[in-house]
């Protein structure tokens, strides 16, 4: 049964990003876009299943819609997880089959899954059957020298035959062995191509194009190809990004808000979490970027930056960041 939300909103998503796109930094993204698709950063199975999920698994209801990324290959944990985090809220599952790093590796998930296609179908068949909002899959166009289309193609029909109907696909193969997650977010050529080939070849699925995306007419390029993109790391760096994305790409009009009206709104927020015991630079990490490009960004950044991590900081800190911004900002 698709949910409505998730499923309108994956035109355009936020990209799971680890150690990123915690709750706080969700909660910011989702006052500067309110259709946007969010994920949460990536979370094992095993971490949930045994004992974490009521912490992991905590969000604010106005982040809605907001989809929760698993790692990991265990067919009954995951499906547990999937259980766990339909009754926590969420609006969409997706399991991680993209990302390179070693210590995923050595857990069996991520990118190297996509060379068991048939375990990652097992996977999403059990997550199905546990859930009814949707499960989906992030995936590479391959990895190492396994890299040609057929390869995908293959990937994406196995795991499409287990009822998997949303692929998000991030541009690049995944390097295995001898460079690091940054550099694979960085070396591998990018070929978005591809990912438009396996729409036109596989329409029925949905498909998202995933990786490099840094504007609104780079968006518009793909949509004339694709179902969705996915925006990373520029969406984070440049969060007021994320105004200009939903004033052109959904429906209902807006304005677009100010930067200072988002902190403004973003300090009720602020206040409460800081007296449930969180720290303020846990939060405003995320908020750094909100003036990129723009006059006295440098200054809001360090302001923020030097002052959050100090013990008992409080939400003054954040409006006093503000005054060190010229009028012009």
């Amino acid at each position: 049964m698709p949910n409505n939300a998730a499923t309108a909103a994956a035109r355009l998503s936020t990209a799971p990003m680890m150690d990123w796109t915690d709750r706080h930094c969700r909660y910011f993204m989702r006052l500067i876009s309110p259709d946007i698709l969010l994920y949460t950063d990536m979370l094992t199975s095993a971490a949930l299943v045994q004992g974490q999920g009521t912490r992991l698994l905590a969000f604010d209801p106005r982040e809605h819609p907001v989809a929760l990324q698993l790692g990991g290959s265990d067919r009954a944990e995951l499906a547990k997880a999937a259980e766990m985090g339909q009754k926590a809220g969420f609006d969409e599952i997706n399991l991680n089959v993209g990302c390179p790093s070693d210590r995923v590796q050595s857990g069996r998930f991520g990118a190297c899954l996509m060379a068991e296609p048939h375990l990652v179908a097992n996977c999403v068949a059990s997550m199905r059957e546990s859930v009814d909002v949707p499960v989906t899959v992030k995936s590479r166009i391959g990895i190492d020298e396994r890299d040609d289309y057929e390869f995908l193609l293959r990937f994406v029909d196995v795991v499409a035959g287990a009822g998997c109907e949303t692929f998000v696909v991030h541009a690049r193969k995944a390097i295995l062995s001898g460079l690091s997650p940054k550099q694979n977010r960085e070396i591998p050529p990018l070929v978005y191509e591809r990912v438009w080939e396996l729409k036109k070849d596989r329409p029925a699925l949905n498909i998202i194009v995933n990786g490099g995306i840094r504007s609104c007419d780079e968006v518009e390029t793909h949509l004339n190809h694709v179902d969705g993109a996915m925006l990373g790391r520029e969406a984070y760096h440049n969060p007021y990004l994320l105004a200009h994305l939903q004033q052109r790409f959904f429906p209902r009009s807006l304005s677009l808000p100010s930067r200072e009206e988002i902190v403004v709104e973003m300090l009720p927020y602020i206040a409460a979490q800081l007296a449930s015991g969180e720290r303020l630079h846990h939060i405003t990490r995320h908020m750094l970027g909100l003036y990129c490009g723009q006059p006295g960004a440098r200054r809001w950044r360090r302001f923020l930056s030097e002052n959050a991590v100090r013990p008992g900081a409080g939400v003054e800190i954040v409006t006093d960041s503000l005054r060190q911004l010229p009028a012009v900002a």
